[in-house]
């Protein structure tokens, strides 16, 4: 009795233990506690009521060879560092620029790389009282402040990116879930913006700014319900994945300024978004405490994480770790010198031979290539986790595979007889005959998918859904009705491959250990059903939009480490390490196999 008495409290010493190194397939990654950042003083910050902790990186191209540097917001204040990584140990004596706000605190920040030199950088912060300011913290200037009044919006501001591409647009999203485009060249002018509809669709609508010169902001976009936690350009720049508190993931064409999909959380709002370095899959992190893999081409849910026991805030592809392997004796699965050449560096390049590599996977090439894609998430409960997406849920075996197919159904009335219906809201409907050619940076290949997969299709399909396109919000509201009519008819999402099957086991031990599982009870399921219903019957569990848990392959975490005593905030996968950083305000380097410099 007693042994196991000891040898239970010894466990969960352990378990609570703060961790300093994990081991991967590749190798083992350790904590360099020289490397950590934070305020001069190095005291934990008393995190409560306060934004949380980000991390900016910006590579300034320096002859000397380190032109790495890092900007993060503690509290009121906001530093901007040389970052030397797993080479030296930081000297925060002496920040190269550092700032205290009164009245509001910094929220978000982005550095513009196309820009960045050795003499200027050009940095954008976000506020608590709804302010962009434009800076320059190696000049030590302030060029701009928008929306100085709080005319725009007098919300907290969430996220802010430059577009990429651009020296002189950025998007900035709020809390109260509007998001804006901006130009730095305009100014905000000194009354309440006037608003003109430019279009429309299902929960999202965009404004053009209604003036007698060019003001700021140039577009108004008002995106679900609540706030707008987060959003990401995709690797080409053309389409924007936005999450907000109602829930849902929307995924727009940026240019058309059409809505392409949307997938909704288990539960409770979504907070985090990320990109795969081809632009194929987009995952998701929120409140639900999972990770949700979410196909770009299908526009369907077709993997979900459980390893965080509360609720997630950051998910990053690991450029660097995501293989390829082909019939010639290529394996990009071992340490960071066999690949390293092959990935993309953060911030600088972002095609390159991976992301070509990658994109192989789908073309009419007969070699066989197999892809194991990396992610990492990080969340409230101090916890990193490790993720791989592999072949067997990315590209399940071919005579399962066949039910997958992105349909058309704008102009279908009836679904044939036993077949799968996979839709998708809003406007996106009318894309399905070129959604292959919008995917970003890569090959068409849903244009090449057989008609016997897919619904009915009448002769004009083609060149209805296209003018349907254009005819902005009545193609969305039409195909939206559309929609939520055939999935109302759809009980169950069948298109389960074997190794769904399997992971049913795991379904049980999510319900009986997870911090929410009572919503997996068929009681609240029901409850779930009822009071959806009532507002739009697509938007209910069990559909395409949120299948159930048993309905698609569940992943379990490579690792799974407490690494902090304060909440997560940031997680960002470098060259050779990766950054995580908690509400105390520590920043951490986490070297990367074989990268430890023996100087340490």
């Amino acid at each position: 009795m007693l042994i196991s008495k000891m040898a239970a409290e010894g466990g969960g010493k352990e378990m609570n233990e703060i961790k300093t190194q994990f081991t991967t397939r590749e190798g083992i990654y350790k904590l360099l506690t020289h490397s950590e950042y934070s305020r001069p003083n190095r005291v934990p910050f008393n995190s409560q009521g306060s934004n949380p902790v980000k991390v900016s990186f910006v590579n300034v191209n320096d002859q000397s060879g380190n032109g790495d540097r890092i900007c993060f917001n503690v509290g009121r204040e906001l530093y901007f560092y040389i970052y030397k990584g797993v080479r030296k140990a930081a000297d925060l004596s002496k920040p190269i620029d550092k700032r205290i706000y009164k009245g509001t605190q910094p929220t978000c920040h982005d550095f513009n790389h196309l820009t960045a030199t050795a003499e200027s950088v050009s940095l954008l912060v976000g506020f608590s009282a709804g302010q962009v300011q434009l800076i320059d913290p190696i000049k030590k200037e302030t060029s701009k402040l928008f929306n100085e009044e709080r005319l725009i919006d007098k919300s907290r501001v969430t996220c802010v990116k430059w577009v990429p591409g651009s020296e002189s647009l950025f998007l900035v999203s709020h809390a109260s879930g509007n998001m804006y485009l901006y130009n730095v060249e305009h100014t905000c002018g000194t009354t309440a913006p006037h608003y003109q509809l430019l279009k429309q669709g299902e929960n999202y609508s965009v404004h053009t700014c209604k003036s007698k010169s060019t003001r700021n902001p140039l577009l108004k976009w008002t995106v679900g319900e609540g706030a707008l936690n987060e959003f990401a350009f995709s690797p080409d720049g053309k389409f924007l994945a936005c999450v907000s508190q109602d829930g849902f993931l929307r995924v727009f064409n940026f240019d058309a300024v059409e809505l392409h999909g949307t997938m909704k959380s288990y539960f409770g709002g979504l907070l985090c978004v990320c990109w795969s370095p081809d632009g194929k899959y987009i995952v998701a992190g929120g409140e639900d405490d999972l990770v949700t893999v979410w196909s770009f081409l299908d526009c369907r849910v077709i993997a979900r994480g459980h390893g965080h026991k509360s609720w997630v805030s950051v998910v990053a592809f690991d450029h660097y770790t995501t293989s390829v392997e082909e019939s010639d004796p290529m394996e990009f699965s071992g340490s960071d010198e066999d690949f390293q050449d092959q990935m993309i560096h953060f911030g600088r390049d972002r095609a390159n031979s991976t992301q070509s590599r990658l994109s192989k996977r789908n073309s009419t090439d007969s070699r066989p290539v197999s892809v194991t894609y990396r992610f990492g998430s990080v969340g409230q409960d101090t916890q990193l986790c490790l993720w791989d997406l592999t072949e067997d849920i990315l590209f399940p075996h071919l005579p399962l595979s066949r039910t997958r197919t992105h349909t058309n159904v704008m102009n279908a009335t009836s679904p044939p007889a036993g077949a799968t219906i996979i839709t998708n809201t809003s406007s996106n409907t009318t894309n399905g005959n070129n959604s292959g050619a919008n995917t970003p940076g890569i090959n068409s290949l849903s244009t090449t998918l057989p008609r016997s997969n897919s619904l009915p299709h009448s002769a004009g399909t083609t060149t209805t859904a296209n003018n349907t396109n254009k005819a902005g919000s009545g193609g969305g509201i039409g195909s939206g009705i559309m929609d939520s009519a055939i999935a109302t008819g759809v009980s169950k999402f069948a298109t389960l491959s074997l190794h769904d099957r399997k992971e049913r086991h795991h379904e049980k031990d999510h319900k009986r250990n997870h911090s929410m599982g009572h919503i997996s009870s068929k009681s609240s399921d029901k409850l779930n059903l009822l009071t959806k219903t009532k507002t739009d019957p697509a938007k209910t569990l069990g559909t395409l939009l949120c299948p159930r848990m048993e309905d698609v392959p569940l992943l379990e975490p490579l690792i799974c480490k407490k690494i902090a005593h304060e909440r997560l905030t940031v997680l960002i996968f470098l060259e050779d390490c990766l950054v995580t950083a908690c509400q105390e305000g520590f920043i951490c380097t986490w070297a990367r196999p074989g990268k430890v410099v023996s100087s340490f």
